[in-house]
């Protein structure tokens, strides 16, 4: 292995798992280049500080780990060396600090990702990383270069390591296009295709319902489903009403289930629960009091407590016959089917599944067919629901990878 004063690092894709990676081989000593196809690096993460930046998440961490289901274990050595904890301190020591939210996630309390970003960099460039915009990886040469196409020209490389940091394959216009895909594949390595993960589901509503409640949020309401092994899913919280369907964070929080059941069977039926603190029992009893001479539209909202989106979601989704059978109510309000057909476009979801097949990597995520070549982040094969998890997963499996490649390179 080269000395320290010559070892050389490419790493292709500005995100948070390719620049950890940067971060942690620059401290190794390695001269570290960072390739990055967009005018500007960490647009996906700037992108998703729109809503306050949720870095990661504060539960118990077991409960956190389940949240990656059967990658879980494969991701666990890199989660567990940095977790919650070590992410909120690494951003105290970059002078961003943290808070608790109501629901367990953790923000800047700033609620920005741009001051986050715009320390760290400052941070990177001062220990000797070389950025570069809007370079594109274009693949492999034939004696297993890096091919690089620059804004002025092409570049053909050979680092002592080189880390992908490639991304996924949705929001194409900051820069995750997937279409790195192919390259690999056409090497020998076995990915998955594509699939939207934390996404929305298209439903076909009636105009003047979406006229009037287009973007109307569904507050404390959960949704649940069963998946095609009989395991149930059920996710609480905010959901929105969109012109296209359905969306919002329950709704993200099944739709790996909900998008795979539907890949299998065509369709997938869920269930709203439009009042989740009150019980099928306690509902009928609030009916029990309803006076004889009560409307059954003053019934659901005065008894039932239902009323704007929630009451017009409950008689959209419901039969004249079922809305006939009161006694039939509350059952309904507890469990009120939608069936679902469709995702929204893969280019449109928050994440995605699929990129590269663990199998295809050893322990520390280099590639079996290309020692000194590793993978990081959402190129990989694997998902989590929104809550902070994604991030933390990013940003824990650059730096474990960017440790372990250092390692590999200072051996001896």
């Amino acid at each position: 292995m080269p000395h320290s004063a010559q070892a050389s690092a490419v790493v292709i894709g500005g995100g948070p798992a390719g620049l950890m990676a940067a971060e942690q081989l620059s401290a190794a000593g390695c001269a570290v280049a960072v390739y990055d196809s967009m005018p500007t690096v960490g647009r996906k993460f700037l992108r998703a500080g729109i809503g306050g930046l949720n870095l990661t998440h504060s539960e118990a961490w077991p409960n956190f780990i389940a949240r990656f289901g059967d990658r879980a274990p494969l991701l666990q050595p890199c989660l567990d060396t940095f977790n919650a904890e070590s992410l909120r301190a690494w951003a105290a020591d970059l002078g961003v600090e943290t808070f608790v939210g109501s629901s367990g996630r953790v923000f800047p309390v700033e609620k920005k990702a741009a001051p986050l970003l715009r320390r760290w960099l400052q941070r990177l460039r001062a220990s000797g990383v070389r950025i570069h915009h809007r370079h594109h990886w274009r693949g492999w040469g034939a004696d297993g270069d890096i091919l690089i196409q620059g804004p002025e020209q092409s570049l053909s490389l050979k680092p002592d390591v080189t880390v992908f940091a490639l991304g996924g394959g949705s929001w194409s216009a900051l820069g995750s296009t997937g279409k790195w895909l192919d390259l690999f594949e056409q090497r020998g390595i076995q990915c998955a295709g594509w699939r939207p993960s934390n996404c929305g589901f298209e439903y076909p509503w009636r105009s003047e319902f979406i006229a009037e409640y287009s973007g109307a949020p569904l507050k404390t309401v959960a949704i649940s489903v069963t998946d095609c092994h009989g395991q149930r899913w059920r996710q609480q919280g905010d959901a929105v009403i969109s012109a296209y369907g359905i969306e919002g964070g329950p709704v993200y929080g099944v739709s790996a289930p909900i998008r795979d059941e539907i890949a299998e069977r065509g369709q997938c039926t869920v269930y709203w629960d439009l009042d989740p603190d009150r019980s099928v029992e306690k509902l009928q009893q609030a009916i029990a009091k309803r006076r004889p001479k009560d409307s059954l539209a003053n019934v659901l909202r005065k008894q039932c407590g239902l009323s704007g989106s929630k009451l017009a979601l409950f008689k959209t989704l419901t039969s004249k016959a079922q809305m006939a059978n009161i006694d039939a109510i509350p059952a309904l309000i507890k469990a009120l089917p939608q069936t679902l057909c469709s995702t929204r476009s893969l280019d449109e979801a928050i994440s995605t599944a699929g990129g590269v097949c663990f199998s295809e990597l050893d322990e520390n995520f280099m590639l079996k067919k290309l020692p000194g070549t590793y993978c990081v982040g959402e190129m990989l094969d694997w998902e989590a629901p929104t809550g902070g998890y994604l991030l933390t997963a990013c940003f824990a499996s650059g730096r474990w990878v960017g440790r372990a490649a250092s390692k590999r390179l200072f051996a001896h």
